[in-house]
């Protein structure tokens, strides 16, 4: 029998689908500890509009990568992957498991299977990226993309941005085509865990019309004005951490850019448009098991038996 490995947890999807509440009610079941996948939920000061957990929740259920950065801090997913994997292993020798909950994808990706990249992304060409889909739409970015990387391009959706945008990214930062690195990776620094991913599935509509919501509440609870509190305190509108999203849309009204309507009617969009892009991340992992949050009951038997299966003993 193989010796007793880390027990690891991931409680994904896009954001407002209910992570938070389910991760915390998982952690009760399973005596875990919660380490956030959340790549703006690191910085202080960014509280309303990131959502974090509440400072009770928070109290009650501490979340490891929450709150250790000041926003003009840098910050990704190969700094996550090697918190997070110290997080994994203090929990283990301490007899704990690690739940793991968020929505960066990338962040997931990077604790548990590695990075091939060696350098981090470049925040402004993937801006610059950004901005043509918005403006030409995927398609034209794919067909830019068949004509640099056929093989990457095979294999995405035209209508996934996302990769594409990723795609382009890497080729232009680094002169290689993405697959060909892939091809070269072979993930050897593939920890060696035994894993169980829940997916969070909630209706497209009923997401939406939450994110809608949730975008209401950030405002009612004070969202322009946290970003102006940052402003006071010297972190400008041209940090990486402040071209998120929700920041750099309240950045602009509040600094006459575009109305405040009009702000609030983009900041809604991208949300949604982001979390589509979320789930065609997460949808692309055959590991992941789908499942409504209502259903707690089924992630708790699920999680049980992966895990036990994998060699985990579960009390």
């Amino acid at each position: 029998m193989n010796p007793a490995r880390p027990g690891v947890i991931v409680i994904c999807g896009p954001t407002a689908s209910g992570k938070t509440g389910m991760a915390i009610k998982l952690s009760r079941t399973f005596n875990a500890r919660i380490l956030s996948a959340d790549s703006m939920q690191v910085y202080r000061y960014m509280d309303i509009g990131t959502a974090k957990p509440s400072q009770e929740e928070l109290r009650q259920y501490p979340h490891a990568a929450i709150n250790i950065l000041d926003p003009d801090m840098p910050f990704d997913a190969a700094e996550f992957a090697r918190l997070g994997r110290r997080e994994i292993m203090r929990n283990f020798n301490e007899g704990f498991l690690t739940l793991v909950a968020g929505g960066t994808g990338l962040y997931i990706k990077a604790l548990l299977q590695g990075l091939f990249r060696a350098h981090p992304a470049s925040p402004e060409r993937l801006a610059s990226l950004e901005k043509q889909a918005e403006e030409k739409g995927s398609a034209a970015l794919h067909n830019s993309l068949a004509s640099l990387d056929p093989e990457a391009a095979a294999k995405i959706h035209p209508n996934d941005t996302f990769r594409i945008i990723r795609a382009l990214e890497f080729y232009q930062t680094t002169g290689t085509p993405i697959s060909t690195r892939q091809q070269e990776h072979d993930f050897t620094d593939r920890p060696d865990y035994a894993v169980v991913k829940i997916g969070i599935l909630t209706d497209r509509n009923e997401l939406y019309e939450r994110i809608n919501q949730r975008v209401d509440r950030m405002l009612s609870e004070g969202l322009e004005k946290e970003v102006e509190q940052l402003f006071t305190m010297g972190y400008g509108p041209e940090l990486k951490s402040m071209q998120a999203i929700g920041y750099r849309h309240m950045a602009d009204i509040l600094l006459g850019r575009v109305e405040r309507e009009e702000g609030i009617r983009l900041l809604k969009r991208d949300t949604r448009r982001y979390a589509k892009r979320q789930y065609t991340w997460f949808h692309a992992d055959p590991d992941i098991l789908w499942i409504n949050p209502a259903n707690l009951e089924e992630a708790t038997a699920a999680i049980r038996n992966t895990l036990c299966f994998q060699g985990v003993p579960i009390s």
